[in-house]
């Protein structure tokens, strides 16, 4: 039976460019389109690929710059043949454009009681349908950060889908109450949630399945074990950002050649582990308890040197 593939990217103006105090256009660049890689070059790699791939967008920055970057971005996500669904960093209620971030709201949206959290989510999902976008009908939080009280709000307000539970982030900031190692869909709090896929990378510590944490080998491993083990789903995470420097001033070759290896391993897996939209309303398996990948000590240490590359040459600002 195939697995269905959540490839998703969430995508977001950065709030280290704000505080840095950017100009809004640089801002925008290195955020949503960083060293020429962020994306709009992922965009076509995905169409090269014949992916599917969700793009989770906060329209929340719209509240201090206007909605106009974010109109931008989702028409480019729509027009390649993708699906935008919601994305919320709840900081940005509280921020002002002239202030270099001196001013924001708090950053987790776990902080928030049920009620706020609801108007916050029904204020993000209006500006994004006014940005462009349909009605979503899927959300992740900023940070992995929501909870049971997230999950009923989103229940309230007619979403389908939740992709926040991270058990690699639990329970902080990643409280639902899940088990961390919880990775295929299951009914709870009145949506299905979606959880990311994680791997076991030693004994008791596990890793989440983005494109910055995990090698090629070990995505491929994973994706092999998914296939073979015949799980409810795989959900992958990458951000609009990721395959930029954290500056955003230069291509990082670790995650540029990660996301292109991603890329084709899918597609050559496309019959056992098709990528699938949330609005596609795919068939879930809701009564599983699959297992994360087991751990491997050569290939998590191949991935611990390919790190330390990125981390100490390709991550340098240009």
């Amino acid at each position: 039976m195939a697995t269905p593939v959540f490839l998703t990217v969430d995508t977001e103006l950065m709030w280290r460019h704000h505080a840095a105090g950017l100009p809004l256009d640089e801002m925008a660049r290195r955020s949503l389109e960083p060293a020429g890689v962020g994306v709009g070059w992922q965009l076509e790699q995905l169409a090269a690929h014949g992916l599917k791939a969700t793009f989770f967008v906060d329209p929340m920055p719209a509240r201090v710059f206007g909605i106009e970057p974010i109109r931008r971005v989702i028409a480019a996500i729509l027009a390649a043949g993708q699906e935008v669904q919601l994305h919320l960093h709840p900081n940005w209620t509280g921020a002002r454009a002239d202030d270099a971030g001196a001013s924001h709201a708090s950053f987790e949206l776990i902080d928030y009681a049920q009620d706020e959290q609801r108007d916050l989510i029904a204020t993000a999902a209006d500006l994004l349908v006014e940005a462009g976008a349909p009605v979503p009908v899927a959300f992740r939080a900023g940070s992995y950060s929501a909870n049971d009280a997230t999950l009923a709000a989103l229940a309230e307000l007619g979403f389908a889908y939740d992709s926040s539970h991270n058990g690699s982030e639990h329970p902080w900031p990643s409280a639902i109450g899940l088990p961390p190692r919880r990775i295929a869909p299951v009914a709870h709090q009145g949506v299905i949630e979606v959880p990311v896929t994680l791997i076991e990378d030693r004994p008791g510590h596990l890793r989440h399945f983005q494109i910055c944490a995990l090698s090629a080998g070990e995505m491929a491993a994973a994706l092999d074990h998914a296939a073979a083990q015949e799980h409810a789903a795989v959900t992958i995470v990458s951000h609009g950002f990721e395959l930029a420097n954290r500056a955003g001033t230069r291509a990082n070759g670790v995650h540029v050649r990660r996301f292109v290896a991603l890329c084709e391993m899918l597609a050559a897996r496309r019959e056992s582990l098709p990528t699938v939209h949330f609005a596609d309303r795919p068939a879930l398996r809701l009564d599983r308890d699959d297992a994360p990948l087991s751990p491997d000590l050569l290939r998590t240490t191949r991935r611990r040197v390919e790190q330390l590359w990125s981390n100490w040459v390709e991550e340098r600002a240009a």
